[in-house]
């Protein structure tokens, strides 16, 4: 089984994020890390492999489209476990939609399939910066083929996946045959953390850089020039004011608070 898992780069929540001059994000002069809800896939993906007959035949790629510091997302999916890495890497590509991005990626996974076609496309349920959760779906469509999302639970035999997926009220079991895209919740199975062993053999592992010629893509079809959607303006956000303190000297602490909150419409 040929395994691609899509990984992304994503500003770290805890850092100071800005935007470009552009109105981009900026993603070379702030600290970034693989998305959370990416590493979910590749959990799903190392688990497939694990439990399947013959793991040896079993690839895991990570494949990530991004700047050069974007190589980082990858090199955590191989510390994870991962077999090899992919990042495409094209400054043609900065400020993307999700649309470009989709072309991007599939034009990848089908270089990435050449040699052995890829039996399953695995994504994160969305990514921690934009939160669109339509790139697995545009991807599909952009392939072929068929896509099963949202999943909390994964299972294979053979060439049928099967996969239940979690509503407000209710769980739905959901059968389909690979190939297929598949793209997983934060309810699956809790990530695993690297290992020193795993971090010191991620090292040796392959990794491959492909730029847009490489993988066919003309770079008029990417880019901030023919997005879809674009951000006007940008305001930094106010400094945090200090909170009003209610106190209770003479026993009207309480009738304070309530006025407060209820000044604020919590009660």
């Amino acid at each position: 089984m040929n395994i691609v898992v899509c990984v992304k780069h994503v500003p770290d929540a805890t850092a100071d994020r800005r935007f470009e001059s552009d109105n981009t994000v900026d993603r070379v002069g702030v600290d970034g890390l693989l998305s959370e809800l990416d590493e979910y896939a590749v959990e799903q993906a190392l688990q497939l492999k694990e439990k399947s007959e013959d793991p040896a035949s079993t690839t895991v790629t990570a494949l990530c489209v991004g700047p050069e510091k974007a190589v980082d997302a990858v090199r955590k999916a191989l510390q994870m476990g991962c077999d090899q890495g992919i990042h495409v890497s094209d400054e043609a590509v900065a400020g993307s939609d999700y649309i470009a991005t989709s072309l991007v990626l599939a034009k990848a996974v089908e270089k990435a399939g050449e040699e052995n076609p890829v039996d399953l496309v695995m994504c994160g349920m969305a990514s921690t910066d934009a939160s669109g959760s339509v790139v697995p779906a545009m991807l599909a469509e952009r392939m072929g083929l068929p896509q099963v999302t949202l999943a909390s639970v994964v299972e294979t035999q053979g060439d049928q996946v099967r996969v239940k997926r979690d509503g407000d009220t209710s769980t739905e079991v959901i059968g389909a045959t690979m190939p297929l895209v598949l793209s997983v919740t934060d309810q699956t199975s809790e990530a695993r953390y690297p290992s020193f062993k795993g971090i010191m053999a991620a090292k040796k592992k392959p990794m491959q850089t492909w730029s847009l010629a490489d993988i066919g893509v003309d770079p008029s079809l990417v880019g901030l020039s023919v997005a879809w959607s674009e951000v006007d303006e940008t305001t930094e956000r106010p400094p945090r004011s200090q909170g009003e303190i209610v106190k209770d000297e003479d026993g009207s602490g309480a009738p304070a608070l309530a006025g407060f909150l209820a000044s604020k419409k919590f009660i």
